[in-house]
């Protein structure tokens, strides 16, 4: 897992592998809640909806399907996201086509590594919360990969004022 390019002591090492635990320990309970906090905001929504109450803050579409995700536990196709968004109360009246916009963030969601997509056999295509990898990496295998397509590597240079 790990190349050693320098001899460590024992208790070097046990103060890596020690660090390397509680990173995984404290990753995963932030997983954990962020699926909490995302089940609760569903649930607010629904609640806010059934009391009659207009939300104060207004969730972008993104948002709310990332909570949605978050939340499900499993994975959901994108008819499941568009229910769960109506049962929170989403106001989705202002899309035409509202499924085609939940589909394209979906997609992007995929994109950005946000969620996975699953093929599944006998019923339509679902995406699933992707939690952030628990794991420390350490070694050559584990450096940064060339920058993403359509991001900036160099500053553009600046210009002179004239005074």
């Amino acid at each position: 897992m790990y190349k050693a390019r320098v001899s460590a002591s024992d208790d070097d090492q046990r103060a890596l592998d020690a660090a390397v635990r509680e990173y995984e320990a404290l990753t995963q309970q932030r997983a954990d809640l962020d699926a909490r906090i995302a089940r609760l905001a569903q649930s607010i929504g629904s609640l806010t909806r059934l009391c009659g109450l207009v939300p104060t803050v207004p969730w972008g579409l993104t948002d709310a399907c990332r909570m949605v995700l978050k939340a499900a536990g499993h994975p959901l196709a994108a008819l499941e996201v568009r229910a769960q968004l109506e049962a929170m109360g989403f106001d989705l009246s202002r899309y035409t086509s509202d499924l085609a916009v939940i589909h394209t963030i979906l997609k992007r969601l995929t994109q950005a590594g946000e969620a996975t997509f699953e093929a599944r056999a006998w019923a339509r295509p679902a995406y699933a919360w992707r939690p952030s990898a628990p794991g420390v990496g350490i070694g050559e295998a584990d450096a940064p990969g060339p920058p993403r397509a359509g991001t900036r590597t160099r500053r553009r240079p600046r210009t002179k004022r004239k005074a």
